[in-house]
């Protein structure tokens, strides 16, 4: 059998069926698609070839049987019996089957969207309540992007100072570090704002300063054994932005030990998105400091989120049949995109890929 003849007919077999015969030949083939178990297959050796070869020829006959089978044993005896079985089906496969909502349009995907009228602006009640709270306790606010988070980090930031205390910013990326500068030094102005990075290093005396969290943890090592920064004694308030990194198989230690080592008199402020387990969390740093930890959990979005598809090609189209993806009811691909998604598989792979 040559090289094409073998690959078609291996194109021509169900995903299980490759599965089957990739377990020993190919490693972690449960993670691939069909594509890839069909390349490793065929980088096989000849030896392993032929004897893949006989093994397929196997299973392809022992399918080939019980389907077979299948057709005999559910195939009716009497032609009244095949009616009614048939047509029970058909009534059962229409009860089962709810209708459809139709799928949203483009235009009914960017309606709305655009910039809002102006208005004065109202902190939401769980801002607020985050804010107070960070007068006598430690605070974690767990909730979606675009909700407001950074207007507590803000508000909480400028209490700080005006108390004439510090503030230590901290992120897990130097390129969001320097962003922040940017940011908070048009709030407050740049001479209140610093930053401290591992290959950056402007106005570490500011009462704001925005740092990576290694490096706040390298700080609070020294403080530990004795090398204390007179930064540390005038410390009010820690914010640690994006701490869903806490679970980071290689980087959750550095917060955990920046929690477990930041002074007693200052703050702790905890910021992100996608927490697991907000409220274990919040525990934990009660049972550790020695004020409580107060969090501020909701899934509510602020700001709807919409998916759309732009295809190579420069058609635009919704990506979900549903406008809101927030729903929760589960997403199916609306049909342009699935058309299109489609096209280019057949332009890039070929139509056989598609099998």
């Amino acid at each position: 059998m040559t090289n094409d003849e073998l690959t078609q007919l291996l194109y021509d077999q169900p995903v299980s069926l490759l599965h089957r015969l990739a377990k020993g030949r190919v490693p972690r083939h449960f993670r691939m698609g069909k594509n890839r178990i069909i390349q490793h297959l065929l980088e096989l050796s000849q030896e392993k070839r032929t004897r893949l070869l006989v093994e397929l020829e196997s299973l392809i006959t022992a399918a080939a049987h019980t389907k077979s089978d299948d057709i005999r044993s559910t195939r009716p005896k009497h032609k009244g019996l095949q009616a009614k079985a048939r047509s029970s089906k058909t009534f059962k496969t229409k009860a089962s089957e709810p209708p459809q909502e139709p799928a949203i349009t483009t235009a009914g995907l960017l309606e709305g969207i655009g910039i809002p009228l102006p208005k004065e602006f109202k902190p939401d009640p769980w801002q607020e309540e985050a804010i107070d709270h960070l007068a006598t306790s430690d605070v974690i606010v767990s909730v979606p992007t675009g909700s407001g988070k950074t207007y507590v980090a803000i508000e909480a930031m400028r209490r700080t100072i005006d108390d004439d205390r510090t503030v230590i910013y901290t992120s897990p990326l130097k390129a969001l570090s320097n962003t922040k500068l940017t940011e908070f030094s048009h709030i407050f102005g740049a001479d209140k704002v610093g930053i401290l990075t591992g290959d950056r290093r402007d106005n570490p005396r500011a009462p704001i300063l925005i740092m990576t969290t290694e490096i706040l943890r390298n700080l609070l090592y020294d403080a530990a054994s004795g090398e204390l920064d007179m930064r540390l004694d005038t410390l009010g308030l820690v914010i640690l932005d994006e701490s869903q990194f806490i679970a980071d198989p290689e980087r959750g230690v550095v917060w955990e030990e920046t929690i477990i080592f930041c002074p007693t008199q200052s703050r702790l402020l905890l910021l992100s998105a996608s927490i697991g387990n907000p409220g274990e969390l919040s525990a934990w740093i009660s049972s550790i400091r020695s004020r409580p930890c107060h969090l501020i959990h909701h899934r509510n979005r602020s700001v709807p989120l919409r998916a759309a598809y732009l295809d190579p090609s420069g058609k635009f189209s919704p990506l979900f049949r549903n406008k809101d993806i927030t729903q929760g009811k589960g997403f199916t691909l609306h049909p342009e995109t699935k058309h299109l998604f489609t096209q280019y598989e057949d332009q890039t792979l070929g139509p056989r890929y598609r099998r």
